[in-house]
């Protein structure tokens, strides 16, 4: 069966979005820099990004991409990132969590589900023998690792203190048994990966 991974991007003080995220600013206030690895450098939410990732961070994500047959997501991540304009940004199954299934866009890009476990049993049967990826954003990967869903858990720490906005593990109250799997470094990002075992 297919694994189910989670990988999200998070500061060094534990934000996964600065403060006033939303659509037009889906990473916060000063939340580009969460993601100057994706595109291969500093860019802003008033100038679309234009390029792409190099070194270590085009690797990882190459051979993340390669892996993957389905993705989860919240819907929170989709509104904030304006519904990815209406076009899957992955071109894969995308299944979104949350509470308003009856409001699937149509067209079929993406597939509402009312519950996290719904979503990875469906991205499941979706991928085949690939794996899942639970992109975030963070309590729709809280909610998948509070279930046991989860398998392997990647944190991308950008070398940037936010200070404010959503964290990662915000009101998170049980323990996990996690095992190092490996660490990649380039100067955007800190890729850490952890097997979770309990």
């Amino acid at each position: 069966m297919a694994k189910v991974l989670a990988t999200i991007t998070a500061s060094v003080d534990g934000y996964i979005a600065g403060p006033d995220d939303g659509p037009g600013k889906g990473l916060g206030e000063g939340g580009e820099r969460l993601h100057y690895w994706v595109f291969g450098g500093p860019w802003t939410y008033e100038a679309e990004p234009r390029g792409e990732p190099s070194g270590e961070d085009a690797a990882w994500l190459e051979e993340m991409v390669s892996r993957i047959g389905a993705v989860v997501g919240g819907r929170w991540t989709y509104e904030a990132a304006g519904h990815w304009g209406d076009e899957n940004p992955w071109g894969l199954p995308f299944f979104i969590v949350t509470h308003r299934p009856d409001e699937e866009p149509p067209g079929g890009a993406f597939n509402f589900v009312s519950g996290v476990r719904e979503a990875v049993e469906r991205a499941q049967e979706a991928a085949g023998d690939k794996d899942v990826n639970i992109m975030g954003g963070a309590d729709v990967i809280r909610q998948a690792l509070d279930e046991g869903l989860v398998d392997e858990l990647t944190i991308i720490v950008a070398p940037v203190v936010l200070g404010g906005g959503k964290r990662l593990f915000e009101g998170f109250d049980r323990s996990l048994e996690l095992e190092h799997r490996g660490v990649r470094q380039s100067p955007w990002a800190t890729f850490i990966d952890y097997g979770v075992t309990g």
